[in-house]
């Protein structure tokens, strides 16, 4: 490979890997969409209780196996599991196109929930071992923009499913998936360190799972990073599952108007944090090791009076700027999760580890779903919006006080 390639590869790698992320998110979003267009076929879906279960089951799944995903990505090609998980989950969006029961829907959704657990943890480890402390955070952020406009696009599942049908959606999105996997068998390519190669090497024989899970958190470095990951999660999937009901409510408009505000406000606005927040970090911790972390906190203190300005706010500019100041910070805490990672965990687990941030990630913004559907029920959700902004302000105090990176790249 000539220096030339050499150097533009790395950004080839992260171009690819988006619109694989893109796909991730956008097969997995649009269903939440095509419930009405479904509910016509499969009568049980007329139930809301029925179709949170069909979401839930995802989302469980995916919390338990991705601890498990992050280790077999630190121990086997990452670039297979990464065609690998794509194609099964492409494979899985294609078949729903063809379900006619609540039950073959719900074992679908589940299959989905463990091929795609297995392509974050994959995928953000390559990343960073493409990618130097000069240019790591800017890499994962623009990799992670892929997931913003997959959620983006998932909105319009509906649109497609009426000018088509719920079928021919699943279908095509199922195919585009399936090729552009074969694709990557030849394009992509695996990319382990010299000296973590080695160091794989040594430990085979002797580490076991449960070795690299006590390593892992025996780190008391990790548990703060898991603490507000798993904390920042909460209000990101809140934004996800309910800031579109809240504009409804609050503003008074119909979900057709509510929905594309607050999807594409928070996306847009999420691109241009991590257009901040990639090169202020690579920047930054060139002068200062803690220049990754303090990125990270400008973004979770600007999430801070957004939240509470979404919950307790008035009228349309208010809920758009709030909207925009929440992502422009959540774009800056996301860019800067696995950068902070490298610098507590080695590269041999760093996979692992970030598995175990997204199952308690998941696990939060499940169990967040739930409280503010109840909290919406009551009437109270955009007080709990505004109680979000204070369990996010906790986070911010933990990441300054605890986290004292020695290293941006720890071996």
């Amino acid at each position: 490979m000539s220096s030339k390639i050499s150097k533009i590869y790395p950004w080839l790698v992260v171009a690819m890997l988006w619109v694989v992320a893109l796909l991730n998110y956008m097969d997995r979003q649009m269903l939440s969409t095509m419930r009405e267009y479904m509910a016509l076929d499969i009568a049980e879906l007329q139930s809301a209780e029925a179709f949170g279960a069909l979401m839930g089951i995802f989302l469980l799944i995916y919390a338990f196996v991705s601890p498990f995903a992050g280790t077999v990505a630190d121990r086997l090609s990452r670039k297979w599991l990464i065609v690998g998980s794509l194609a099964v989950w492409s494979v899985v969006t294609l078949l729903m196109g063809y379900c006619t029961t609540f039950s073959q829907l719900k074992l679908l959704r589940g299959l989905m929930g463990v091929s795609e657990a297995l392509y974050i943890p994959s995928s953000l480890s390559l990343i960073a071992d493409y990618h130097s402390g000069k240019s790591r955070s800017l890499a994962v952020g623009i990799h992670m923009t892929g997931l913003y406009l997959g959620q983006a696009l998932g909105g319009f599942g509906a649109s497609l499913a009426g000018a088509l049908s719920w079928q021919q959606t699943f279908h095509w999105f199922g195919i585009i998936g399936v090729v552009y996997a074969v694709l990557l068998v030849f394009t992509l390519k695996e990319n382990r360190k010299p000296a973590e190669v080695k160091v794989q090497a040594a430990a085979a024989p002797k580490e076991s799972i449960w070795k690299s899970f006590g390593l892992i958190f025996s780190n008391m470095a990790f548990w703060a990073i898991l603490f507000f990951f798993a904390s920042s999660s909460m209000p990101g999937w809140a934004t996800k599952n309910w800031l579109p009901t809240l504009f409804q409510t609050s503003l008074g408009i119909p979900m057709e108007q509510a929905g594309p505000i607050a999807t594409i406000t928070i996306a847009a606005s999420s691109l241009l944090g991590v257009l901040i927040g990639g090169p202020l970090s690579d920047r930054w911790v060139k002068k200062n090791l803690k220049g990754r972390v303090y990125t990270s906190a400008i973004g979770l203190a600007m999430m801070v009076p957004a939240l509470v300005l979404i919950g307790l706010g008035e009228g349309l500019a208010a809920a758009v700027a709030a909207g925009l100041l929440f992502g422009v910070g959540y774009g800056m805490f996301d860019t800067n999760n696995m950068p902070i990672l490298c610098q507590f965990v080695p590269g041999r687990l760093r996979a692992t580890a970030y598995g175990f941030m997204n199952t308690i990630g998941v696990a939060m913004g499940y169990v967040c779903t739930l409280v503010l559907g109840r909290m919406q029920d009551a009437g109270n959700l955009g007080a709990a919006f505004a109680v979000l902004g204070i369990v996010t302000a906790l986070a911010l105090i933990v990441q300054l006080t605890v986290l004292k990176p020695k290293t941006d790249d720890m071996q």
